[in-house]
């Protein structure tokens, strides 16, 4: 559902995905996301400096990442979005070597908006899934018959 102001929002929303994460136009976020931009999200650092070190970022590990808006609802100053988000890891991540292999997770965004600017972001990307194909984690163990008892 898109109306009103969130037909609005959504498409700054869509802006700031298109241009920023999927292009790495830092530059373009200066219009679109506002300076003390609170962020919720754990581990990001706030404002839109704290976003285009976020986008930067993502850019050098996964030059090619990309993120494709699955979902999206808008209503009022507010805007919640479902993506997949991927692209092939190549530079280190945590600490660990590149592995040049192809990554994707799931990102579920909330956004509030207000003078026709992001100014508020909650996000959950799915960082184990991440953390488990970068082979930072251990993947699922199969079950074995005492399991089943």
């Amino acid at each position: 559902m898109v109306t009103g102001t969130g037909e609005a929002n959504a498409a700054i929303f869509r802006r700031i995905i298109e241009e920023g994460f999927n292009r790495g136009d830092l530059a373009a976020m200066d219009a679109l996301v506002a300076p003390d931009m609170v962020e919720h999200q754990t581990g990001l650092q706030p404002g839109l400096a704290g976003l285009k070190e976020t986008i930067g970022g993502l850019r050098r590990d996964f030059p090619d990442f990309s993120l494709t808006i699955e979902d999206l609802v808008a209503d009022g100053d507010k805007v919640w979005a479902r993506m997949r988000g991927g692209g092939i890891h190549r530079a280190g991540f945590f600490g660990q070597p590149y592995t040049g292999e192809p990554v994707a997770i799931d990102v579920i965004d909330i956004c509030r908006f207000a003078g026709g600017k992001m100014v508020e972001h909650w996000g959950v990307p799915d960082r184990f899934n991440l953390l488990e194909q970068l082979g930072l984690l251990p993947g699922p163990q199969p079950a074995t018959a005492g399991d089943r008892a």
